[in-house]
Formats: structure tokens, C-alpha cells, sequence
């Protein structure tokens, strides 16, 4: 008999912001870290690269299953959703063409570009 795992509702919340916030997939968030980083010809194609920061741990998460998160991804994913919030409320007045704004969301997983 399969035991049933209960999830948190505030977790379960929490896991579909993060996953509405965070719209690059994994793939593609790891690229764009590599390139963020020193550039993939810097790396093997080892998967614990030494990826900046928070993207790592947002890439770490992207990974999870619910039922599978710690304390520490849920921290994570509360930080993500609020900092990419943040971000998105402070829009500049270029928009999408200020590239340091677009970038500063690109670490944190999110695509202004990608429509909802």
C-alpha cells in the first residue's frame, strides 16, 4: 500500500507561483547561466557546475518534485517569486529593451519576453 504524502496547502501555493514566476525551463535557465558565468566552454558538461547565484538554487528546485522539497527549496522558491515580483514592479521606462532589468530577471529564472 502506497503512503500518501501530505503537502502544505501554503506550499502547494507557494509551488505554483514559483512555477508561474519561473517560466524559463531548466534547460534553458542552465544555458543562460553558463553564459552568465565564464561561458560554457568553461565547464564540462558535469551537472554541479558552479553556476551563479540564486540561479543555481532556482535550477536545483526546477529539478524537485513537490513532495521531495526541503525546508531550504521552499526558502528558495519564496525568495524567487518574491524577488522576480520585485522586479517586475519596478519596471524601468525602456521596458523590455533595459537589458540589465531583463537580465536581473533572466538569473532568476523569468522571461519577460515569454507571454503568461
Amino acid at each position: 500500500m502506497a503512503r500518501e504524502t501530505r503537502i502544505d496547502p501554503e506550499v502547494e501555493v507557494l509551488w505554483e507561483d514559483f512555477h508561474a514566476e519561473v517560466n524559463v525551463p531548466s534547460a534553458q535557465l542552465r544555458s543562460w547561466l553558463l553564459t552568465r558565468g565564464s561561458g560554457e566552454e568553461s565547464f564540462g558538461s558535469s551537472p554541479t557546475l558552479d553556476l551563479p547565484q540564486p540561479g543555481r538554487e532556482i535550477l536545483k528546485v526546477l529539478t524537485k518534485r513537490k513532495v521531495d522539497l526541503t525546508p531550504e527549496d521552499i526558502e528558495v522558491m519564496r525568495d524567487a517569486v518574491d524577488r522576480i515580483r520585485e522586479l517586475m514592479d519596478a519596471k524601468p521606462p525602456r521596458g523590455n529593451a533595459d537589458n540589465e532589468w531583463r537580465h536581473s530577471l533572466l538569473d532568476l529564472g523569468h522571461d519577460p519576453l515569454v507571454e503568461r
